[in-house]
Protein backbone atom coordinates (compact mmCIF):
# COMPACT_ATOMS: atom_id res chain seq x y z
CA UNK A 1 0.00 0.00 0.00
CA UNK A 2 0.88 3.41 -0.28
CA UNK A 3 0.88 5.57 2.73
CA UNK A 4 -2.10 7.37 3.36
CA UNK A 5 -2.58 9.91 6.13
CA UNK A 6 -4.77 7.47 8.32
CA UNK A 7 -2.05 4.71 8.25
CA UNK A 8 0.65 6.92 9.74
CA UNK A 9 -1.36 7.20 13.25
CA UNK A 10 -1.89 3.10 12.48
CA UNK A 11 1.62 2.21 11.76
CA UNK A 12 2.88 4.16 14.74
CA UNK A 13 0.48 2.17 17.42
CA UNK A 14 2.13 -1.42 15.71
CA UNK A 15 5.64 -0.41 16.20
CA UNK A 16 5.11 1.21 20.22
CA UNK A 17 3.56 -2.40 20.92
CA UNK A 18 6.33 -3.96 19.04
CA UNK A 19 8.96 -1.76 21.31
CA UNK A 20 6.56 -2.62 24.39
CA UNK A 21 6.90 -6.25 24.04
CA UNK A 22 10.12 -8.10 25.95
CA UNK A 23 11.42 -9.37 22.89
CA UNK A 24 15.10 -8.74 22.19
CA UNK A 25 14.46 -9.25 18.25
CA UNK A 26 12.66 -5.36 18.58
CA UNK A 27 14.66 -3.30 15.86
CA UNK A 28 14.37 -6.59 13.51
CA UNK A 29 10.18 -6.82 13.69
CA UNK A 30 10.13 -2.94 13.61
CA UNK A 31 11.89 -3.74 9.88
CA UNK A 32 9.54 -6.06 9.28
CA UNK A 33 6.56 -4.12 10.25
CA UNK A 34 7.33 -1.31 7.88
CA UNK A 35 8.05 -4.06 4.92
CA UNK A 36 5.22 -5.70 5.40
CA UNK A 37 2.68 -2.61 5.90
CA UNK A 38 4.29 -0.23 2.81
CA UNK A 39 4.79 -1.96 -0.53
CA UNK A 40 7.50 0.31 -1.99
CA UNK A 41 9.47 -0.83 1.06
CA UNK A 42 11.72 -3.19 -0.39
CA UNK A 43 14.63 -3.17 2.07
CA UNK A 44 14.37 -1.56 5.57
CA UNK A 45 17.59 -2.42 8.30
CA UNK A 46 19.47 -0.43 10.55
CA UNK A 47 22.96 0.67 10.32
CA UNK A 48 24.68 1.58 13.49
CA UNK A 49 26.90 3.60 14.90
CA UNK A 50 30.45 1.54 15.46
CA UNK A 51 31.14 2.85 18.93
CA UNK A 52 34.62 0.64 18.70
CA UNK A 53 35.55 2.29 15.23
CA UNK A 54 35.74 6.19 14.69
CA UNK A 55 32.88 7.26 11.78
CA UNK A 56 31.62 3.93 11.20
CA UNK A 57 28.65 2.11 10.25
CA UNK A 58 27.69 -1.56 11.20
CA UNK A 59 24.57 -2.91 9.42
CA UNK A 60 22.31 -3.78 12.03
CA UNK A 61 18.62 -5.68 11.92
CA UNK A 62 17.59 -5.69 8.44
CA UNK A 63 14.92 -7.57 6.17
CA UNK A 64 15.44 -8.17 2.29
CA UNK A 65 17.86 -9.33 0.16
CA UNK A 66 21.22 -10.17 1.96
CA UNK A 67 23.92 -6.65 1.30
CA UNK A 68 27.55 -6.78 1.02
CA UNK A 69 27.61 -3.76 2.78
CA UNK A 70 27.76 -4.37 6.39
CA UNK A 71 30.10 -1.66 7.23
CA UNK A 72 30.13 1.99 5.34
CA UNK A 73 32.92 5.07 6.51
CA UNK A 74 30.99 8.20 7.26
CA UNK A 75 31.31 10.48 3.64
CA UNK A 76 30.30 7.13 2.27
CA UNK A 77 27.44 6.24 -0.26
CA UNK A 78 24.00 7.69 0.84
CA UNK A 79 24.13 5.62 4.46
CA UNK A 80 27.29 7.81 4.84
CA UNK A 81 26.45 10.91 3.73
CA UNK A 82 23.51 10.66 6.10
CA UNK A 83 25.77 9.72 8.66
CA UNK A 84 28.43 12.69 8.23
CA UNK A 85 25.78 15.25 7.91
CA UNK A 86 23.34 14.08 10.64
CA UNK A 87 20.47 14.83 7.82
CA UNK A 88 17.69 12.49 5.92
CA UNK A 89 18.47 12.24 2.72
CA UNK A 90 15.79 11.42 0.01
CA UNK A 91 16.72 10.03 -3.30
CA UNK A 92 14.03 9.71 -5.56
CA UNK A 93 16.50 8.19 -8.13
CA UNK A 94 19.17 6.30 -7.38
CA UNK A 95 20.90 6.70 -10.85
CA UNK A 96 21.27 10.01 -10.85
CA UNK A 97 23.95 9.52 -7.53
CA UNK A 98 27.35 9.64 -8.31
CA UNK A 99 28.24 8.51 -4.52
CA UNK A 100 25.74 5.58 -4.56
CA UNK A 101 26.44 2.12 -3.00
CA UNK A 102 24.28 0.11 -5.09
CA UNK A 103 23.04 -3.12 -3.13
CA UNK A 104 20.93 -4.41 -5.34
CA UNK A 105 20.16 -3.31 -9.68
CA UNK A 106 16.73 -3.52 -8.92
CA UNK A 107 16.69 -0.70 -5.88
CA UNK A 108 15.41 2.45 -7.57
CA UNK A 109 15.40 5.06 -4.54
CA UNK A 110 16.42 5.50 -1.20
CA UNK A 111 15.80 6.87 1.87
CA UNK A 112 17.93 7.25 5.23
CA UNK A 113 17.62 8.70 8.60
CA UNK A 114 19.62 9.80 11.12
CA UNK A 115 18.76 8.53 14.94
CA UNK A 116 19.79 10.20 17.30
CA UNK A 117 19.78 9.82 21.58
CA UNK A 118 19.94 13.47 22.40
CA UNK A 119 22.60 14.99 20.20
CA UNK A 120 24.80 12.11 19.51
CA UNK A 121 24.13 9.79 16.30
CA UNK A 122 23.31 6.31 17.33
CA UNK A 123 22.41 4.84 14.10
CA UNK A 124 20.09 5.32 10.92
CA UNK A 125 17.02 3.58 9.48
CA UNK A 126 17.39 3.11 5.71
CA UNK A 127 14.98 1.84 3.29
CA UNK A 128 15.20 0.68 -0.45
CA UNK A 129 12.92 0.51 -2.83
CA UNK A 130 12.49 -0.79 -6.19
CA UNK A 131 10.29 1.90 -7.65
CA UNK A 132 11.38 5.70 -8.79
CA UNK A 133 9.79 8.32 -6.73
CA UNK A 134 7.55 6.70 -4.20
CA UNK A 135 8.90 8.23 -1.07
CA UNK A 136 6.82 11.18 0.02
CA UNK A 137 5.58 13.61 3.10
CA UNK A 138 4.22 11.10 4.79
CA UNK A 139 6.77 8.44 4.72
CA UNK A 140 9.12 11.15 5.73
CA UNK A 141 6.82 11.88 9.12
CA UNK A 142 6.36 8.23 9.62
CA UNK A 143 9.68 7.15 9.58
CA UNK A 144 10.83 10.19 11.43
CA UNK A 145 8.38 9.64 14.20
CA UNK A 146 9.28 6.03 13.87
CA UNK A 147 13.70 7.01 14.39
CA UNK A 148 12.37 8.21 17.56
CA UNK A 149 10.84 5.81 19.15
CA UNK A 150 13.90 3.53 18.46
CA UNK A 151 16.42 5.75 19.71
CA UNK A 152 15.86 4.24 22.90
CA UNK A 153 17.02 0.87 21.72
CA UNK A 154 20.42 1.69 20.30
Amino acid sequence: MALERHDIERMIKKIEGILNDADSEKLKRTCQALSDEVDHYDWVGYYLVDKKKDRELVLGPFVGEPTEHKKIAFGEGICGQAADNGKLFLIQDVSKETNYLSCSATVRSEIVLPIFKGDELMGELDIDSHQLEPFNDLDIELLERICVLVSSLI
